[in-house]
Order: C-alpha cells, then structure tokens, then sequence
C-alpha cells in the first residue's frame, strides 16, 4: 500500500514581495539592507504584538485541541483562558523562544520583563509529577515549556529553574513508551513523529545545559525513528508518522518529514546522504502546503521544523528554501504585526513560530544554532 499524503491541495493566492527596502541598523550597530533588514522589521512588529498579547500572569492563550486528518478538533479554550486568567503552555513556551531567539533574555533585552514573565508562569504550571500544563494542554506543550525553560537556565542558572526542568525531563524519560517514541499524553502505548520529536529537542536542549538525561532513552527514540522510515516505492526513504496501531505505516507529509529530520539531527545524527529522500520530500511538497495550508497549524508547525532541517543542512539548498518561506512570511503579516492562524492554535502560535523563523539565521538560540 502506498503512503498518502495527510495534505490536501485547495487553491490560495500567494502576494509576492519582492526583497528590498531601505537600511536598518540591527543590534550592535551593524547595518542591514533588503531581506535582511525586512525580515527584522518584520519581526519586531511580531514581537511587539506579542508582547501587547501577554497577560498579567506572563501567559498567552491558544485553543487546546487534536489533529484529524486537515482538521482542528477544538474545545473552545481559548476563550475560557482569557476569562479564567488561564494560558495555554505550549503556545507561551513558543512566545518565550520568539523573545530568546531575537536577542531578549532574563535582565537583558527590550522585552527582558516579558521573557521573565513567560519563565515564571511557566515554573508555575508545573504540577507535582513534573507535568508542565494548563487548561488542558498535553505532551507537545510539555516538551515546547521543557526547551524553553532549558535555553532559558542556560542564561540564568536559578535553582528553582534547574528543580522544575530536571522534573520535566523525568517525566519525559519516564513516559517515553515500548516504541521508543510519545503521543499526545504521557504513558499511553502510541506513539508518533510529531510529538517525538519535540520531547527529543527538549531532551537535547536539557542535557546540553547539565540536566540528567539518560543516554538510553535518547538511543530508544533514535531508533524509533529510524524504523520509521518507508522503505519502498515513489518516497522510499522519507518516513511514516505512525509505525503501530491505527493508520499505522499509511500517512507521511511534509511536516512528518521536517519532525524526522529535526529529530535525528537533534540526537547528533547528520549522515546527510541518508536523510536525503526527506530533504527532497521539503522541497519538493513546499509550494503545496504554502499555497493550501497557508494559515492552517500544518504550514506553521511543519516550517518551525523544516527550517531548523534545511538551516542545518546549509549551502544553496537552504538558501532557496529560505527565501520562499520568508516571502511567504513578509506577505502574510497582518498591519497589526501578527500572523493568521485559522486552524490550530490560534494567531499567538503563529506569530511566535513566524518570528522564531524569521529569526533562525541569527543563532542567538542555542537550540538552533549550526
């Protein structure tokens, strides 16, 4: 049976702008020109939106739901955060990244209050088994809180940082299953590429600042991947979303492909010659999911990790790539600084993961630095 693709094509009219524009004068006084100095522009309204959207507590909202198929099954939080003074975790753990990834760290920075806020609200919602959430939010909103609050004690070595993070990697170790690999919540015996990866970065991103991380679970989800791959027909080579239970070894994508990369490269593996059939399944299926999936969470989620792939892959391969999605994203950025997001999460997600893209050639991030 051949794989399907989860994408669907629907027609969407693409702006396209071209990359010029007057100089800017980035952080240390080094002037910018063009692309450059408008995809920091770019940036800098987003940020400021962000900011303006956080509320006292240091959260942003975000409505809490599941993938089915080109669906968002919502359970209509967003609204409820907002009255009840709750956030969503893993859409605040992105804003925060957005703010490290420009430049604004804990004391230091425009946005310095903002990203402190972000790290206190986040320790706050740790609960006594180590589980970072709110209003509902499961394993990808974990593993999002748990790197962000690793690249943060990696600026500001707090012990009650260090507790809560060794906490939140116990619990990543302790609820990775038989596969190898997690699923939407902690101890259930699926698992899939798209949360895996995120609990292998934040896994990365903790022991790479002194966290206990066993070796073992790391060497279980890399090999978890690995067995994830096709091997047969049009994209042997690429890989499955799923390798047990239901629509098991049926569905790859675009953003299952980026996740699988990201993963791999995250735990060290950069054999670039056998990752090649997922560098091309990118490349080639870019244009189809920006043209139908514009502002739906599968362009956001699937760019946050495609991008961190082709970044670390380099040379003129990214470079072509890089320039489409950042034309994508100048031309889609609202007047008010954010980003549409009208299936997922909502425009607070979007509006991080398009800063945090735009931001990706900087390297002020450890996590995503070559």
């Amino acid at each position: 049976m051949k794989p399907r693709l989860v994408s669907s094509a629907a027609a969407l009219v693409l702006l396209e702008l071209l990359a010029t524009g007057p100089p800017s004068r980035a952080e240390g006084g080094r002037e910018t020109f063009g692309a450059e100095a408008e995809s920091l522009a770019a940036v800098r309204r987003g940020l400021e939106w962000l900011a303006r959207e956080q509320d006292p507590r240091g959260a942003w909202v975000g409505d809490v739901g599941h993938k089915q198929e080109d669906d968002y099954l919502l359970m209509d939080t967003a609204a409820r955060q907002r009255e009840m003074g709750e956030g969503h975790v893993g859409v605040t753990a992105l804003a925060g990244l957005a703010f490290l990834a420009g430049g604004h760290v804990p004391g230091r920075g425009g946005y310095g209050p903002v990203v402190s806020r972000t790290t206190d609200y986040l320790l706050s919602r740790s609960t006594e088994d180590g589980y970072i959430t709110e209003s509902g939010t499961r394993m990808y909103s974990h593993g999002f809180a748990t790197l962000y609050l690793a690249q943060v004690y990696g600026m500001e070595r707090r012990s009650a940082l260090k507790e809560t993070l060794q906490k939140a990697v116990d619990l990543v170790v302790g609820a990775q299953n038989h596969q190898g690999g997690w699923r939407y919540n902690p101890f259930v015996m699926e698992a899939d590429l798209s949360v895996t990866v995120t609990q292998l970065q934040a896994l990365r991103a903790a022991r790479n600042v002194g966290i206990h991380v066993p070796k073992s679970t790391i060497d279980r989800a890399v090999a978890y991947v690995r067995r994830s791959r096709i091997g047969y027909g049009d994209w042997a080579g690429a890989y499955y979303y799923k390798i047990e239970g239901r629509s098991a070894r049926t569905k790859t994508s675009f953003a299952v492909n980026a996740a699988a990369l990201t993963a791999l490269m995250s735990a060290g593996d950069y054999d670039f010659e056998s990752l090649e059939p997922a560098f091309r399944f990118i490349e080639q299926e870019y244009d189809s999911v920006s043209r139908w999936a514009g502002a739906h969470f599968y362009f956001w989620y699937g760019n946050y990790y495609a991008c961190q792939a082709m970044f670390q892959l380099g040379g003129p391969r990214f470079e072509r790539y890089y320039e489409r999605l950042r034309s994508d994203l100048i031309a889609r950025q609202r007047p008010d600084g954010s980003w549409l997001n009208s299936t997922g999460p909502g425009s607070e997600f979007s509006t991080a993961v398009a800063c945090i893209l735009l931001e990706v050639k900087r390297q002020l991030l450890p996590i995503f630095e070559r």
